[in-house]
């Protein structure tokens, strides 16, 4: 247990170790600020985690954060970070029954012959696949205009507007998203993978008018201009590792063990307290940058609190003994190598939600499995040998609420959905693949919103800390003061967010870090 700080007084404390704070603590120790970042956990990372999660077997699964799709290459550049970040061959699989015959859509990565072929052997014509590669050419362009403004001072949304195409700004950020899928495309599977990218995290229908589903789909696209999703050798504890190396490497000071109870500020001067289990620490500092939700910094700073946010996922990770096979023939080390998505047409998504916002849990799960171990081995050690494999589900529609009355029951009810939706379409049932334990339990974990929130304190289990923002700022916005031009201003002007709650904050990109950094180093040099 680290528990203790070395000083009294810091230019900068940071509260939560997750991977942005540990980004703003790189940036700013290595511009010379002092720096503090207190932890609540024995361990830094928050979501960004590897862990043994099944007793005796050394396989390290990513737990909760479980792709990099956002962090911008500039971060990993500026700060050294050794972190190498992997390809999938495989876009996606979406397996389906077609009049009662197995088939599926295969999207390559890069797309090539047998995307197309794919394409026409489930649509029965190329319109579908021109359509597809319309729409998302037109979200790359899209993505290249506002990918470069992510780790600078806010562009207004009448900025970012003159960038791009009117159909297209209107088609993403006017009208529902699901607008635009009916009138693009007629394929029900296709229609359901275009729309799955505005529903990780975010608990919507498509035509919802406050178009939190166009934000999430956005922030799923952009990363780096491309949008692709890539894998961290080492698994997701591989990007906080090298963060937190970088970090130390650059003189910041990191404790852990550290659970932040108050956070008190005049403006201009702060104080920050904490309890290591045994007694109570406080420090002072000019800055205090919260990598914890809006929702538990308001807490801390002894504010009456808005409305607590709700996460919507079910999370659920397996160790294979081998994958299994799929009804459609398709090769398991093709389908399982991306996004390989599960009841995600997009009749069965808009029922899924219409049953979940009625407070039931949908009958027919949707969600999505990813198969890390099949682009990075090294995340199993000596298992690889085996033919093991570790699966990651990510479960959509199936918010807090459901769970409330009996976490467990409801829990072990939603898996058994999942879990049917995903035997649908397999020659096994995923049951039979599952490796046993040291103590002889089949390795499955499953996490409901609420595990989530009690693990990480993320408030509800939600994701990105509540609903995303656009990443540029409203035409009337103030953007007088860093902080407001940044992205991370608070109420209390020197306390800023620097999380997944900032503006351009969610998902694993340090994005939030970085800007809070920049909003604090801009007054330092002025001065």
């Amino acid at each position: 247990m680290n528990s203790a700080s070395r000083n009294e007084k810091y230019d900068v404390v940071i509260v939560g170790g997750g991977h942005n704070g540990l980004v703003a603590a790189a940036y700013l120790a290595r511009a010379g600020v002092s720096t503090l970042l207190l932890e609540r956990l024995p361990h830094t990372g928050g979501a960004a985690v590897s862990a043994q999660a099944f007793a005796g077997l050394e396989a390290r699964l990513s737990r909760y954060s479980y792709l990099v799709s956002l962090m911008p290459e500039q971060i990993i550049s500026d700060l050294g970070l050794d972190l190498d970040l992997l390809s999938r061959t495989t876009a996606s699989y979406t397996p389906v029954i077609r009049d009662g015959s197995p088939t599926g859509l295969l999207v390559e990565r890069p797309e090539g012959t047998l995307t197309a072929e794919s394409f026409r052997k489930l649509t029965g014509s190329d319109e579908e696949y021109d359509a597809w590669r319309k729409f998302y050419g037109e979200v790359s362009d899209f993505a290249q205009v506002v990918a470069p403004t992510l780790l600078s001072p806010l562009h207004t949304a009448r900025e970012i507007q003159g960038q791009v195409k009117a159909e297209v700004w209107d088609a993403l950020v006017e009208h529902p998203l699901g607008q635009v899928v009916e009138e693009r495309f007629r394929d029900d599977t296709v229609r359901g993978v275009v729309a799955t990218d505005a529903l990780i995290g975010t608990f919507a229908s498509m035509n919802d008018t406050s178009l939190v589903q166009n934000r999430c789909f956005l922030y799923h696209l952009v990363g780096n201009g491309t949008g692709e999703w890539r894998v961290p050798v080492g698994g997701m504890g591989a990007v906080s590792d090298a963060l937190a190396a970088a970090a130390r490497r650059a003189g910041a000071e990191i404790v852990t063990d550290a659970g932040v109870s108050r956070i008190e500020s005049d403006g201009t001067a702060a104080e920050v307290t904490w309890h290591d289990g045994d007694r109570e620490h406080t420090v002072q500092a000019d800055w205090v940058l919260s990598n914890v939700a809006p929702w538990v910094l308001q807490v801390l700073l002894g504010e009456q609190p808005g409305e607590r946010p709700e996460g919507a996922q079910l999370k659920v990770n397996l160790l294979l003994s081998r994958l299994p096979r799929l009804r459609s023939g398709m090769d398991p080390a093709v389908a399982f190598a991306g996004t390989y998505h599960v009841a995600e047409d997009y009749s069965q998504l808009q029922t899924a939600y219409d049953e979940a916002a009625a407070g039931r849990l949908p009958t027919k799960q949707p969600g999505e499995l990813y198969c890390h171990s099949l682009t990075d081995p090294s995340i199993l050690g000596n298992l690889a040998e085996q033919g093991m494999h570790t699966l990651t589900y990510f479960g959509v529609h199936t918010p807090a609420t459901l769970f409330e009355v009996d976490v467990e029951a409801q829990r072990d009810e939603a898996v058994g959905r999942a879990l049917d939706a995903i035997n649908e379409h397999l020659e096994e049932p995923i049951e039979g693949c599952l490796a046993l334990d040291a103590n002889g339990t089949p390795c499955l974990e499953a996490k409901a919103p609420q595990d989530v929130d009690e693990a990480l304190a993320m408030p509800g289990g939600h994701i990105f800390h509540g609903d995303l923002a656009w990443p540029w700022a409203p035409n009337r916005s103030r953007l007088e003061t860093p902080a407001q031009r940044w992205g991370v201003a608070t109420e209390v002007p020197n306390v800023l967010l620097c999380g997944a709650g900032a503006r351009r904050g969610g998902a694993v990109s340090g994005i939030g870090g970085h800007n809070a950094a920049q909003a604090v180093l801009e007054v330092v040099r002025a001065r």
